[in-house]
């Protein structure tokens, strides 16, 4: 082979592995961005909540959460029927939610919230953060949706015996720790405690097999198997 056609060769195959190292940091890159430019990404839901608003939808439910929350909607559509909207966002830590709080949950004026949190904030993502900040947090978007009459479910924190995202870390304790605090301060705030552990976790604070991807996001059956949990709750209300 040619001196020529040898170098011609390895260009080519360059230049898909560069394409996809630029890809991955323009990915990064706009993450970046959107952090520094809207670090509670009031953005993301903004086109719809106007579009919903403006249709004169009735919203009983608003489904507030991370990333749990965002592919329960991607992955069970048919579960987010007219009355029900999911407001998940991929990543997502407690403080940031606090922010949405009025945007995407009051703004919509449903009768029902359901708070599913605090992943991300056991993992670090948006930097340290102690118990006690996460459970501010959580009594700050009680707060906010019971001044606005909005009845609150605080739902518990799904069993993860690892991050993939942050390997190492110590996490079923942790979890719960804040699942034992969400119970308790659910019976003072006069909120509804929703228990997704005796369907998903085992007795070691994993997910069962079969209920995750990765040990943390639900699977299609790990989803309908919280279904079971909500349910009963929403049919009760007609919601």
């Amino acid at each position: 082979m040619s001196i020529v056609r040898r170098g011609f060769l390895a260009g080519a195959l360059a230049l898909p592995i560069a394409a996809h190292a630029q890809a991955q940091e323009s990915r990064e890159e706009r993450r970046q961005r959107q952090l520094r430019e809207d670090w509670p990404w009031l953005g993301r839901y903004a086109e719809e909540n106007r579009a919903l608003l403006a249709s004169g939808a009735k919203t009983n439910i608003v489904f507030m959460g991370d990333s749990i929350t965002e592919g329960w909607r991607g992955q069970r559509p048919a579960f987010f029927k007219p009355g029900r909207v999911g407001r998940g966002i991929s990543g997502q830590t407690t403080p940031q939610m606090v922010l949405r709080m009025m945007a995407d949950v009051v703004a919509l004026k449903p009768r029902y919230v359901h708070i599913m949190a605090a992943t991300n904030d056991v993992a670090g993502n948006t930097g340290p953060i102690t118990p006690a900040q996460t459970f501010d947090n959580f009594r700050m978007m009680t707060a906010i949706a019971q001044a606005n009459r909005i009845q609150v479910l605080l739902a518990s924190v799904p069993p993860a015996d690892h991050f993939p995202w942050r390997q190492g870390l110590e996490t079923v304790k942790p979890i719960r720790t804040i699942n034992a605090w969400l119970k308790s301060y659910a019976k003072t705030a006069g909120a509804t405690w929703i228990d997704y552990w005796p369907v998903l976790a085992d007795a070691h604070g994993a997910m069962k097999p079969g209920m995750a991807t990765d040990g943390v996001h639900p699977t299609p059956q790990g989803y309908d198997s919280m279904a079971t949990v909500i349910d009963p709750f929403l049919r009760a209300r007609k919601i």
